[in-house]
């Protein structure tokens, strides 16, 4: 016999206060060596439905779920969909199985049946495939939970978790917990922050990561850590994205760039095999960074299909078009078979995705009958025509898009949301299939555009810059690549990390480049700088965003699938209703006072 657990239920119809149920199995795990035995039962009202005499019920809990049949004779109490009840019966085998079900092969003939709750109906169909919009599901999230694919994801975390800790230890790293209150520090985001009741006026900020003290614990020779740590960015939303996530955070001493990556890709190897049953095979590719944009149009590229980018510039410089006066890049993509059906309607609102990403507007040309068609043509002699089809490799029917700008990343960056656009439109990514990549060799700055030498930094402060380029940090910082490496899994980047920075004079020459002045510097990073006077390690590490690992091991692109209890697009908690107000006595205890607008 199976475990049995005890559970104790108060006040509920036909469970009296105090008496105790047992539950002897859970339904999901039943299967045809169980037939003959007697079964006790526990769960939620699925469905219910009546065949002539005999009635039927879907019972559910965490496993899944198993059908009792009522026989005539059988005295039971109303039961309705989503009623908490307690079955004792006998396994059978069905004389029609239900392959669809795991538990298809049998059924539960019922002796008793207790009501252990009641519950009214529900707002939405408790089902894989339900009616609710996500906002009535957010709002009923508890309801939500009970969908068997929901609970499908959240196991599907559960199990990385589980294996992260697994691996890790194998490997000698130490789980280390670091603050949540801490001081706010410039990380690329906003922080939320935190009032102090002792300390009017001064302000505690969550962490966007465990960056500094991870570090920190690298310097207090901790050599080998981890941890499954809680961030916080007060940021815009999207289906990727929430203001709250989940990290798993390494740091280790004394391991160069090529030991972190091999250490990190035996992790994923193994989440990918006993998860999905994905062999990885390893080492993974490595992308240089600006090969990864000049080719996808991303730093975190979807290689599972063409529509790469070519360069176009010598060809389209050389025609009268004034608006690539002033471009220093200009890019093509070729959508095979889409010339004839493209029309002018959705050229246009090709242009308006173009100028989100700073390109003045993206033009087009199409190749039918061995010649170009479009108005650009008449910016364009025979020869420069000639040049182009032979360069792209035309074939009939073919559009061509293209784009121009003083800025590299603003073409790559543009054109490659038309690749995305474009891919998923002609349905070029198949389901079920992994792409695993490093992108590696990022930029250590970026320039401000329209400033002569203002930079902010790639990643974060602490990056290292690779040893070779060291010698330009003083005259041309923007020829800087840095030891910054992300992994990226079908289009999205699944996590990353850098080599830091160990020693004193390097990291305050990378805080002048960044414009901070020994003031900034001491105020806001002094009691961390202090640290590397004492004979810091070289180290570094990664992290890995458990979020979007769960939403692609359990395959969905919506980040919301696969957390508990998620925010909304617009940061809001529809079932709690968060954030709200609090009252003026709470305000007066932290010494704030609300401006009136």
């Amino acid at each position: 016999m199976k475990d049995i657990t005890i559970i104790t239920i108060i006040a509920a119809k036909n469970i009296k206060k105090g008496e105790k149920m047992e539950r002897t199995d859970y339904n999901g795990e039943l299967r045809l060596s169980d037939v003959g035995r007697e079964v006790k039962l526990v769960g939620w009202v699925s469905t219910r439905r009546r065949l002539g005499a005999i009635e039927f019920i879907d019972l559910r809990d965490n496993t899944g779920i198993v059908q009792l049949m009522i026989k005539e004779g059988v005295e039971v109490p109303d039961v309705r969909n989503e009623y908490v009840i307690s079955v004792t019966g006998t396994v059978s085998k069905k004389e029609v199985p239900n392959p669809k079900l795991p538990t298809g092969e049998i059924e539960i003939i019922v002796k008793e049946l207790k009501v252990v709750n009641k519950a009214e109906n529900p707002p939405f169909i408790i089902a894989d495939k339900t009616d609710a919009l996500e906002e009535t599901r957010l709002q009923y999230r508890y309801l939500d939970l009970r969908r068997p694919e929901m609970q499908r994801r959240l196991r599907v975390r559960a199990k990385i978790v589980q294996l992260t800790h697994e691996y890790l230890d194998k490997n000698r790293f130490l789980e280390v917990e670091t603050p949540i209150l801490n001081l706010a520090t410039p990380e690329g985001a906003r922080d939320y922050i935190v009032p102090s009741r002792l300390h009017h006026g001064s302000f505690y900020a969550l962490p966007q990561s465990p960056q500094l003290f991870k570090q920190l614990l690298m310097i207090g020779g901790i050599e080998r850590y981890y941890q499954i740590a809680k961030c916080f960015r007060d940021e815009d939303l999207r289906a990727d994205r929430q203001p709250e996530f989940t990290q798993i955070d390494v740091e280790c001493s004394f391991m160069e760039q090529d030991d972190i990556l091999t250490l990190c890709e035996g992790m994923l190897q193994r989440y990918f095999k006993e998860i999905v049953n994905f062999d990885v095979q390893l080492p993974l590719r490595r992308l240089n960074y600006w090969d990864a944009m000049d080719t996808y149009g991303s730093d975190k590229p979807d290689t599972r299909y063409g529509l790469t980018l070519k360069d176009v510039y010598a060809i389209m410089k050389k025609t009268s078009f004034a608006g690539f006066d002033d471009a220093k890049y200009i890019r093509a993509i070729v959508i095979p078979n889409h010339a004839t059906e493209t029309s002018r309607k959705v050229l246009d609102e090709l242009q308006v995705e173009a100028r989100k990403f700073g390109l003045k507007g993206v033009m087009s040309l199409k190749y039918n009958g061995g010649a170009l068609s479009g108005s650009f043509t008449k910016f364009m002699d025979e020869a420069a025509q000639k040049e182009l089809i032979e360069t792209l490799a035309l074939n009939e029917d073919d559009l061509v898009l293209f784009a121009g700008s003083p800025y590299r990343r603003d073409v790559d960056f543009g054109l490659g949301a038309l690749r995305t656009r474009f891919a998923k439109e002609m349905g070029l990514i198949k389901p079920g299939t992994y792409d695993l990549l490093w992108v590696i060799n990022f930029p250590m700055f970026d320039k401000i555009e329209g400033t002569e030498d203002q930079y902010t930094a790639e990643h974060h402060p602490f990056t290292r810059p690779r040893d070779e380029d060291l010698q330009y940090l003083d005259t041309d910082p923007e020829k800087v690549l840095a030891y910054a490496y992300d992994i990226c899994i079908n289009g999205y980047e699944a996590g990353g990390g850098t080599l830091r920075i160990y020693d004193h004079d390097t990291q305050w020459k990378i805080f002048k480049l960044l414009g901070l002045s020994d003031e900034d510097v001491a105020k806001k990073f002094g009691w961390f700088i202090d640290a590397f006077k004492y004979g810091a390690p070289p180290h570094g590490g990664f992290a890995l965003g458990l979020d979007r690992l769960s939403m692609i091991l359990s395959g969905t692109d919506n980040i919301r699938d696969v957390e508990a209890f998620p925010k909304n697009l617009q940061a809001v908690d529809p079932m709690s209703k968060a954030p709200a107000g609090v009252s003026q006595e709470a305000l007066d205890t932290v010494g704030i006072e609300l401006k009136k607008e």
